[in-house]
């Protein structure tokens, strides 16, 4: 059971990050800048067709790859919760960023910087949502192979943070310093 809320996550996430793109789009926003700035991003595209394929062939019962490391329903249910704590939080960060949001960095139209609603609290509300899903499926399918997206994973996030994090300081100087310096990182 535990298993269909991972795969409903997956599938809303990226509902919801297409349906933006789209209404961006419609007023003549690019909002898709993933790879322009580092072409390396795209290795990450298998990573994640490959994380989709494990959540997917363990929620349905087909061959799975990996071993699993425990088996525990409480468990599996805090995975659930944190999966729908991810998504109510990516939710929320795609309200507050409005017409700003984009997929990878845009240094030439980079929108308002955006410090009120869910990014009064984080400055990358949206990385915590992902953490929290990725933590949740693993929790949910506790693959050792979903342990190592984990890892990976958050180290990734980070790395995208700081790069981030130096373009904001490109763009809005001061500005974003002072931001800094009342909004935490991550929570």
């Amino acid at each position: 059971m535990q298993g269909y809320f991972a795969v409903i996550t997956i599938i809303l996430l990226v509902i919801m990050i297409l349906c933006r793109v789209f209404l961006l789009r419609k007023m003549g926003i690019k909002a898709i800048k993933f790879g322009e700035i580092d072409k390396k991003d795209f290795i990450i595209i298998p990573f994640v067709l490959v994380f989709f394929y494990l959540v997917f062939t363990s929620a349905l019962n087909l061959p799975e790859v990996g071993t699993e490391l425990f088996n525990n329903e409480i468990v599996g249910w805090i995975g659930v919760v944190l999966c729908v704590i991810g998504l109510l939080l990516f939710l929320l960060s795609l309200i507050s960023f409005g017409k700003s949001f984009r997929v990878g960095i845009d240094e030439e139209k980079p929108g308002d910087l955006i410090t009120t609603g869910i990014f009064a609290i984080s400055r990358n509300p949206i990385y915590v949502a992902f953490g929290f899903i990725l933590l949740g499926v693993f929790l949910i399918f506790s693959n050792w192979i979903l342990l190592l997206y984990l890892i990976a994973g958050f180290w990734l996030f980070n790395r995208q943070v700081l790069r981030e994090e130096d373009s904001l300081k490109k763009i809005y100087g001061k500005e974003y310093l002072e931001y800094c310096k009342k909004v935490r990182r991550y929570l």
